[in-house]
């Protein structure tokens, strides 16, 4: 079993990333202000551009470590890999899968139902802890439309009915969103599900959240020996990790939303986490990003929030929720190795 160990999350603008034996090394301005061993660590984040050195690069591959950078708003930008690991048979079964409708179809639907499913799990949450709440009766009907579209889901046999029926039940599920944020601040008001750029704290915070869950994910599936660019519902395209926003689906509403919502109704954030920036080669583009003091309190609580114990419904075992990318490419594979008859998406209590 993969043993959950930190992940570095370099946030401090001015940061170099160095190595010193088998110590990870963080410097400003050339003074050293941290360091721990590889050893310590299952994964480097980087939000910051002044670098890493290749010598932290070569210490990350031959550890197994991965190494990835963001841009300072949360944008990802690109992952360093070592010599790829894992049974290349396995692989030849991925990519073959790519021209066999039927078994991409079945994949595809697979992570469709565990989407619609756990974002219907979050919706009930809400209406089970404040039922006399004004909202619950329109929550309640966004429910059962995502209870139709995941029996839809097990009976359509086109991967474009499929990926239809999935964006028709996040119209759904988002359109319900704005009654589960209970903070009064009109600053956290929710609206729709925007990214490109994010226009609101709510979804800075959600936007953020998916691009370490997908990273997550995509390191879990080259753990396990699986392409994370090659997916089954999410279409193949230069710079994607296509299978990694695959897996990433069931895991979102549960992981990520659930987060987002915690931390604003008890008021862990507030409007002064965030401010506005303006794109110099677009002043009409404005969005709305984290202080720096914002993205290392969100980055904290993403971090706790994996540590939390669960037990995993197919195992039946308990585990660190850190390690559910981790578990759930495992049984992926084992799938597609024809080790288990189907794939068991993860589905939440």
């Amino acid at each position: 079993m993969k043993k959950l160990l930190n992940t570095l999350y370099v946030t401090t603008p001015e940061s170099y990333v160095s190595k010193d034996g088998n110590n990870v090394v963080i410097s400003v301005d050339g003074k050293e202000i941290f360091r721990i061993p590889i050893s310590n660590l299952e994964s480097i984040n980087t939000f910051c551009y002044p670098g890493v050195s290749p010598g932290v690069m070569r210490l990350c591959t031959s550890n197994n470590v991965a190494l990835s950078f963001f841009s300072p708003h949360g944008r990802f930008i690109s992952r360093v890999q070592g010599p790829v690991n894992g049974n290349v048979m396995l692989r030849v079964r991925q990519y073959n899968i790519l021209n066999d409708d039927m078994e991409k179809r079945r994949i595809a639907s697979r992570f469709i139902y565990g989407k619609l499913f756990n974002s219907r799990v979050v919706l009930r949450r809400f209406i089970r802890d404040y039922p006399d709440n004004p909202a619950s009766a329109q929550v309640d009907q966004a429910t059962e439309m995502l209870r139709h579209s995941a029996i839809k889901v097990t009976r359509i046999p086109e991967i474009d009915s499929l990926r239809g029926i999935e964006g028709e039940g996040a119209v759904e599920y988002y359109n319900a969103f704005p009654h589960l944020i209970l903070s009064k601040d009109p600053q956290f008001t929710f609206k729709n599900r925007n990214k490109r750029p994010p226009t609101d704290p709510i979804n800075a915070m959600l936007s953020m959240g998916y691009s370490l869950l997908a990273n997550d994910c995509a390191s879990a599936l080259e753990g396990v020996g699986l392409d994370p660019a090659v997916g089954f519902l999410h279409t193949l395209r230069p710079g994607r990790n296509s299978l990694a926003l695959d897996l990433m689906e069931e895991m979102r509403a549960y992981i990520v939303d659930r987060l987002v919502i915690s931390l604003v109704n008890t008021r862990q954030v507030s409007i002064s986490d965030f401010k506005i920036h303006t794109d110099p080669s677009d002043l009409n583009q404005a969005s709305v990003i984290f202080t720096d003091n914002g993205l290392k309190k969100f980055l904290a609580a993403w971090q706790a929030k994996k540590k939390t114990e669960i037990t995993h419904p197919f195992l039946n075992e308990k585990i660190k929720l850190g390690l559910l990318p981790h578990i759930q490419a495992m049984l992926l594979a084992r799938n597609l190795r024809g080790d288990l008859d189907d794939y068991p998406v993860f589905l939440s209590k």
